[in-house]
């Protein structure tokens, strides 16, 4: 894959933030020097004795940063030191809380629970998401055939999907449930490149906002740099000098790639802190940032899909959003992600036009193709350690889907040959694809779904029939 010459590329150069110097004293971390030294009230009071290095790791900031606040903290008596080595040098020094320290960080801590890494301030944070943006990928139709080598799905689908990756804007992927388009929706992370960097936390007005989410922030595959190596000894060549980096940032991440399903709701979209644990959790959508936000199964969530898509017509027109803090401060962020609606139901019937015009494409994920049904039938067969047998594939065709009028979903091959499998268990035989397998498996899946179709389709034309003979 290919990146546009810019920003994407551009995290080591000290133009973005991620990239700079690390700071070297207080002014320079942006942040004031009354949170600095609240903030090592606050991981003295939960770590107790510790050593300035190991302090400064802690907070990913350097010792020339953190001496002038425990030198005032040691000033108005709130902290103490202790040698406790015998080299004689600084390295033995280690410092806690005096009794009023100790008071004083309960009260930070009640007031906001957050003793990590120092935050990066909101300015820098929009500044990164910018330098390092989705919006100037450049995707191939050789990367698409590179990402989904090993997919069975329309090329058109398929050509619409690498298509819209390249507008930056929303897709809608429709289709019948079985069809595939989460799996499609989550696949498209494969034609995400370009390493990202994101912020341990966030200053927003005196308030700290945790950020990285290991579980969301995942290492880039051969990334210069990873996650673990983001501390405060991380360097880069930048011209003819070695430069420390801020170690406020994790470097080396592959984009990230959020889902969420039917569990969505307005209140999970919005900044949320915990009055018990005093700390905020930032949304998945602003965690996503610089990458893909999958919303599955649209039109199940607990709220209608009206109010959910007009939550997102401003931030998809615009690019930003706006969140609140619990003290009732609104602020804007960037909303630099390429949304994926996922949905069986069609796009008219879900919203109206003025959300509609915002969608960039609108993919329907139709059935397979008979060819595409076999070769997801012989790859399953692989997969479950079976052969494949063309006559039992055709009877399953004509004796099942024809019959039954069963779309071929991409689901099905999968499914059903699992079914024959645990038969195969359960019998001690070798699994083996037959009629007999196939029809047990059929009626254990659908339930008797090809019959209550018929008995349906009769009620149908008997209701027809009276409905004819008293307009007679």
């Amino acid at each position: 894959m290919q990146a546009e010459p810019g920003p994407t590329t551009a995290i080591a150069d000290s133009s973005a933030p991620a990239g700079a110097r690390a700071p070297r004293s207080v002014e320079e971390t942006g942040l004031s020097f009354l949170f600095l030294t609240e903030l090592v009230l606050k991981v003295l009071f939960q770590r107790g004795q510790v050593r300035l290095p190991e302090l400064a790791a802690h907070i990913k900031l350097s010792v020339s940063v953190i001496t002038p606040l425990v030198t005032f903290l040691r000033n108005e008596k709130l902290c103490e030191v202790t040698r406790s080595g015998h080299s004689g040098t600084d390295a033995d020094l280690t410092y806690h809380l005096t009794d009023a320290g100790a008071l004083r960080a309960t009260a930070c801590l009640n007031r906001n629970a957050y003793a990590g890494p120092a935050p990066v301030t909101l300015v820098a944070y929009v500044a990164q998401v910018a330098a390092q943006s989705v919006r100037h990928l450049h995707v191939t139709r050789a990367d698409v055939g590179h990402a989904f080598s090993d997919v069975v799905a329309s090329q058109s689908v398929l050509d619409q999907m690498g298509a819209a990756m390249n507008s930056g804007r929303a897709m809608f992927i429709y289709g019948q449930a079985g069809s595939g388009k989460t799996f499609l929706a989550e696949r498209l992370c494969g034609l995400l490149h370009g390493a990202i960097a994101v912020p341990y936390a966030i200053m927003i007005d005196a308030e700290v906002v945790p950020f990285y989410d290991p579980v969301q922030h995942q290492p880039a595959a051969g990334a210069a740099e990873a996650a673990a190596d983001s501390s405060e000894a991380a360097q880069i060549e930048l011209g003819d000098r070695n430069r420390t980096l801020d170690a406020r940032w994790v470097r080396g991440l592959q984009r990230p790639t959020a889902l969420t399903g039917g569990e969505l709701t307005l209140e999970m979209l919005d900044l949320r802190f915990d009055a018990n644990t005093r700390l905020y959790q930032a949304p998945p959508h602003l965690k996503a940032n610089n990458g893909i936000f999958i919303i599955d199964d649209l039109g199940r969530q607990r709220c209608s899909p009206l109010e959910l898509m007009n939550r997102w017509i401003v931030p998809m027109d615009r690019g930003v959003d706006y969140l609140s803090l619990h003290t009732g401060l609104v602020f804007q962020v960037p909303f630099d992600v390429v949304v994926v609606f996922s949905s069986n139901f069609l796009p008219e019937r879900l919203s109206d036009g003025a959300f509609l015009r915002r969608l960039g494409y609108k993919i329907e994920v139709p059935p397979q193709t008979q060819a595409e049904y076999e070769l997801l039938f012989r790859q399953a067969c692989t997969q479950y350690g079976m052969a494949f047998d063309a006559d039992a594939f055709a009877y399953l065709l004509n004796e099942h889907h024809a019959k039954d009028q069963t779309p071929l979903l991409a689901c099905y091959p999968r499914d059903l040959i699992r079914q024959v499998r645990d038969l195969a268990r359960y019998e001690n035989t070798p699994p083996r694809l037959d009629q007999r397998s196939l029809d047990w498996a059929w009626q254990n899946y659908f339930a008797g779904a090809g019959a209550r179709r018929v008995a349906a389709d009769q009620q149908k034309k008997e209701r027809e029939r009276r409905d004819t003979n008293t307009t007679g």
